[in-house]
């Protein structure tokens, strides 16, 4: 009787888990783990360090919102100051965001009722619990993008462009910003998607994310890309708010440009031209202050404010029983 053999059955190899960026310890027991990616620039702009796959495209959410703010510059809307930080911001909802928003949309004959934006609560825990107790609910203008949306309505009614499409990929505002994307990045989008305010999302590595933080703090003065950067390095608060890392970093060194996005992203340049980027895999924002600290300190940083961001504890009937700690 013969036989016939049976081909060996394909097994897919699945890809390498991405490294440890940090531990979460109590009391005393690793009980998790948060892994990710990222990469660390040399002033000369040479990568010289990385982590996991920095290579790979990510969404950098609200990471992105320095380009897309200079592609409002350059489509010719006339921002500066705290009102061209805030429409790089992912702002707290605190009360002197939501109003240079809503002066920012009064400026160009517009309301709260044009903002694409979903109703949300402040971002700040402290301001959504304030906001709670007054007895309001979720609006669209204390999501935390709504300076952003402000700035792009506000562009598009300055060159006449349509104002109930402005979201769409296809529109000239939204295709000004995939541009600035990649020529920050050095690198095309790799994929389109919609971010958690309704708004296109163009998806690049970590290496491109940090050199597009390195192109703004090195840009020549006057172009867009540096207006963006020394607005929103003068005016930390407005991009993020009182109680946040970004503002923390950016006030406490000189030159320095930080901005967190959500599912745990975080890009950081240097003014003399140092970068960073990283995310976490999981999207655990509690491992981005550990991270961002431990990045910091390989950069060089030496500064109080690079402790104060690094601290995650975790608590324990009320009492601090561990901390999420750093794994490089």
């Amino acid at each position: 009787m013969s036989s016939t053999a049976v081909p060996p059955v394909a097994r897919s190899v699945a890809p390498p888990a991405p490294p440890v960026l940090a531990e979460v310890v109590r009391s005393g027991f690793v009980e998790g783990h948060h892994r990710g990616s990222l990469v660390l620039l040399a002033p000369d702009g040479s990568v010289e360090r990385t982590l996991g796959d920095p290579q790979a495209p990510v969404f950098p959410r609200s990471s992105n919102k320095p380009m897309q703010a200079a592609a409002v510059l350059r489509g010719g809307l006339d921002l500066a100051g705290e009102r061209l930080a805030l429409a790089a911001a992912s702002h707290s909802g605190e009360r002197f965001h939501l109003d240079l928003v809503r002066t920012m949309l009064d400026e160009h004959g517009l309301t709260p009722d044009d903002l694409r934006t979903p109703p949300d609560l402040p971002l700040d825990q402290v301001e959504a619990e304030a906001y709670l107790a007054a007895g309001r609910v979720r609006e669209p203008i204390t999501m935390n993008c709504s300076g952003k949306h402000a700035a792009m309505l506000a562009v598009c009614a300055r060159n006449g462009w349509d104002r109930a499409s402005y979201l769409d990929p296809a529109h000239p505002l939204q295709r000004l910003v995939h541009q600035v994307v990649e020529e920050a990045a050095g690198e095309p989008v790799a994929a389109v998607g919609t971010d958690g305010c309704g708004a296109p999302l163009m998806a690049i590595s970590l290496v491109g994310l940090a050199r597009a933080f390195r192109s703004f703090v090195l840009a020549a003065p006057g172009t867009a890309e540096r207006r963006v950067a020394d607005a929103m390095r003068a005016h930390p608060e407005y991009v993020a708010g009182t109680r946040r890392p970004d503002t923390w970093l950016m006030r406490e060194v000189p030159g320095t440009l930080s901005k967190m996005g959500a599912e745990a992203v975080q890009a950081v340049a240097l003014a003399d031209g140092r970068a960073l980027a990283f995310k976490i895999d999981d999207g655990a924002t509690r491992a981005l202050g550990p991270v961002l600290a431990r990045s910091l300190r390989l950069l060089g940083v030496d500064a109080p404010v690079v402790s104060r961001i690094g601290r995650a504890p975790l608590l324990g009937g009320g009492a601090e029983v561990g901390e999420i700690r750093v794994a490089f």
